[in-house]
């Protein structure tokens, strides 16, 4: 039998809490986000490779592998996650997404709980949203060892408006309850825009990490403004909830010099000029997404303005990831 899966999971925006999720500080001081997935998608076709080949792997992505060893993946997402899952024959994995990577929407989780999922698929098996968040990241964090938090995978994997609470045993995920017509004028004004810059977020979160104990008060902030963002949402004040965007951006920038440039901050003032009432950029920073809550009345300055950069409308996911594709076919 020859099986053919393709998951779908969503990238997501952090709006408030970002930088308290990861574990050196949560396990210590609790963290607390506010994040949403969206219709941006991470697509991976995953099926056991026919044995008329000269080797056991292949693995697209920006570029194609062709391997006989579990070792040999240089992809750590793949080489880690398939050596989880405890699959011994070989297998085919391909992997597009709707947005570029490294570009602050969580990709990289977003894959590894795509992948994770796939593969349990491949195996007959379902699992829980929480055991696809929680071992995606294991794997991220503790077989790959790299610098990341825990809020993209678990974003990932439940999909929806959450907040996402962290503490030394367990991460918790509630549903953030937004009345419809407050959500309909989110999705209407946030947009995000494409700076053009890709970065590795590891490294910049790895300063960030080491300077932990002396951004404490910033920290605490961006957690506190989680609370405040949910009872704006809670009471239809959407123009208040973009121009609480402005205060975030304003602490994050604070957590190291690697997190803006002069570009991204010209990038910045020129949206908040045509009327934009905040944003921030997404991710660990350096480049990336800018995210900006554009009112109506502002959108024709905000769009002629940024007419030569890429301009991506903002709708929420509320399914997280999923296996869309499954069959078993007989190979004659």
């Amino acid at each position: 039998m020859q099986q053919m899966i393709i998951s779908k999971t969503p990238f997501r925006i952090s709006f408030f809490g970002g930088g308290t999720d990861y574990p050196d500080y949560y396990r210590v001081y609790g963290g607390r986000t506010l994040s949403a997935a969206i219709d941006k998608y991470c697509y991976i076709s995953l099926r056991r490779l026919p044995p008329f080949f000269d080797h056991k792997y292949r693995v697209v992505y920006s570029r194609v592998e062709l391997v006989n060893e579990i070792d040999e993946i240089v992809h750590p997402s793949v080489r880690e996650t398939i050596r989880f899952s405890g699959i011994a024959e070989g297998l085919e994995a391909t992997h597009f997404g709707d947005l570029p990577a490294g570009t602050g929407l969580g990709s990289s989780s977003s894959f590894t709980v795509g992948l994770l999922n796939a593969l349990y698929a491949y195996q007959g098996k379902y699992v829980s949203k929480r055991q696809l968040a929680n071992e995606a990241i294991y794997i991220e964090q503790e077989r790959i060892r790299e610098n990341v938090g825990s809020q993209d995978q678990t974003a990932a994997a439940y999909g929806g408006f959450n907040i996402i609470e962290f503490s030394e045993k367990d991460i918790t995920v509630v549903p953030c309850i937004v009345p419809e017509a407050t959500r309909i004028l989110l999705s209407s004004n946030l947009v995000m825009i494409y700076t053009g810059i890709s970065r590795i977020a590891s490294e910049i979160v790895s300063e960030q990490i080491k300077t932990l104990d002396k951004k404490l008060d910033e920290l605490e902030q961006m957690k506190g403004l989680v609370d405040t963002a949910i009872k704006l949402l809670t009471h239809g004040a959407a123009d208040d909830f973009g121009r609480l965007l402005h205060e975030t951006w304003m602490l994050k920038r604070g957590l190291s010099n690697r997190i803006t440039n002069p570009e991204i901050d010209m990038l910045y003032e020129s949206a908040i000029e045509c009327g934009a009432l905040g944003g921030k950029l997404l991710g660990a920073g350096g480049g990336g997404f800018l995210l900006f809550y554009v009112p109506e009345p502002a959108k024709p300055c905000f769009y002629e303005r940024f007419k030569k950069l890429v301009c991506v409308p903002v709708n929420f996911d509320n399914d997280g990831t999923r296996i869309i594709y499954y069959t078993d076919d007989v190979v004659c």
